[in-house]
């Protein structure tokens, strides 16, 4: 009788068998894989603690005003995306992990500067040393986790975009847990949550410095330049960075873009918390299953189909936008399936993409490669999104151009992607 009746418990058996499969596949990593896909969680969980914060502590507690505050938060995004490029050289030549432990080193030091400094020199010196503590570490993780996740599907281990979904699930839970943590913390003191911040990341690099093997680096006694000379020498790696670089613009407008939707549909931002959850509920459930879905249908079509549902995000907006306007609950509907949408299309792209880096790379010179693939979405970020910033001024454009502006940022990026994988490359 029970075998016939469908309801929960159906749902509830398949889900719990779905969660077991991945905790089973992560157990069957080798440690230092379960080492380096932890490391995005705990990096996650020192970050969020305390950047999400940052910007009220210099306005409320440091008094600094808003543009200089903006000042702040970009030097630190500069010093971190604009960067990645040295990092990811940096590891090919030294090894990850005496790059991992350094940018370990720098971000205690970030951390413990932001908590401590009582004026504007100290706060950009903590902000800049975070964000290249970040350029220094996350190219030399990815390339790390590239390397061992090949050498390990080559003899019959779980294949590499399975397990940079594994690392994308457990960025996401560090990036939820993390607030949660430093909101406790800020309830006495933003420099006892910096402090805390300097702490996980003094552990992060005691483990890493206990349990990650220093390799041979692929590219030591060569210059610096042999490596960035290889990378902007291939072709086809630099076609696929350029198209694959919309997705930061793209996934950068939950900070940017959403906000201002949610101001102009309900008049404040109160449900913007609740969206973040959405998001991060989705890739924690959703991204193993997303990715396997992703690999059966071809990498190739499973970014250009994730662009494509960036894209239909930011036109799902621009049709609220022109139709009449709507009160309640379903004012929220155009921003929530922004979310969803653009959740949906990162879930299908990205650990595909990570997976496919190393193979255009030729597995050679992974921390560069990496490394140039995220400053390239960092230029675009801060080209795309000064651009879309102004053209959200409603004294600058009409309300619906930055959002048909910002779809066909996505469309581009598809067009780029399909090509590439027409021709054989991807």
């Amino acid at each position: 009788m029970g075998s016939n009746e469908p309801g929960t418990g159906v749902t509830a058996i398949s889900g719990a068998v779905r969660r077991l499969r991945l905790l089973g596949d992560f157990r069957r990593l080798p440690t230092v894989m379960r080492l380096l896909v932890l490391t995005q969680l705990a990096f996650n969980v020192g970050f969020y603690m305390v950047l999400p914060y940052l910007a009220a502590h210099l306005v409320d507690d440091l008094a600094l005003g808003g543009g200089v505050v903006g000042l702040v938060l970009g030097l630190r995004t500069f010093s971190q995306q604009g960067l990645f490029v040295v990092g990811g050289a940096l590891a090919d030549r030294l090894g990850a992990k005496p790059v991992i432990l350094a940018g370990c080193l720098l971000r205690v030091l970030g951390f413990v500067l932001l908590g401590t400094a009582g004026g504007l020199p100290g706060v950009l010196a903590g902000a800049m040393l975070t964000g290249f503590a970040a350029a220094l570490f996350s190219p030399a993780v990815e390339s790390s986790l590239a390397r061992e996740a090949g050498e390990q599907q080559q003899i019959g281990g779980p294949a590499r975009a399975d397990v940079f979904a594994m690392f994308a699930v457990s960025g996401q839970i560090g990036s939820v847990a993390g607030p949660l943590i430093g909101t406790a913390l800020l309830l006495m003191d933003f420099r006892l949550a910096c402090l805390a911040a300097a702490g996980a990341f003094v552990l992060i690099g005691l483990a890493h410095a206990r349990w990650l093997p220093r390799r041979a680096a692929p590219d030591a006694g060569e210059p610096m330049l042999a490596g960035w000379s290889e990378v902007f020498g291939n072709r086809r790696f630099l076609a696929f960075a350029a198209g694959y670089s919309g997705y930061l613009l793209c996934y950068n407008q939950l900070y940017l873009a959403l906000p201002a939707e949610l101001r102009r549909a309900t008049g404040s931002q109160a449900a913007l918390g609740w969206l973040f959850v959405v998001a991060s509920v989705m890739v924690i459930v959703g991204q193993l299953p997303a990715t396997r879905w992703a690999r059966r249908i071809g990498g190739g079509h499973a970014i250009v189909l994730g662009f494509g549902l960036m894209a239909a995000a930011f036109l799902l907006v621009a049709l609220a936008v022109v139709l009449p306007p709507v009160s309640g609950t379903a004012a929220l509907w155009p921003a929530a399936g922004l979310v969803v949408l653009l959740t949906g299309g990162q879930m299908l792209a990205v650990p595909i993409a990570q997976d496919l880096v190393p193979r255009l790379a030729g597995e050679r010179r992974l921390g560069a490669h990496f490394g140039v693939l995220s400053s390239a979405g960092g230029l675009a970020v801060l080209v795309g999104s000064t651009a879309v910033g102004v053209l959200l001024d409603p004294t600058v454009a009409a309300p619906v151009v930055p959002w048909l502006v910002l779809a066909v940022v996505p469309t581009a990026s598809a067009v780029v992607i399909g090509m590439l994988a027409r021709r054989g490359v991807l």
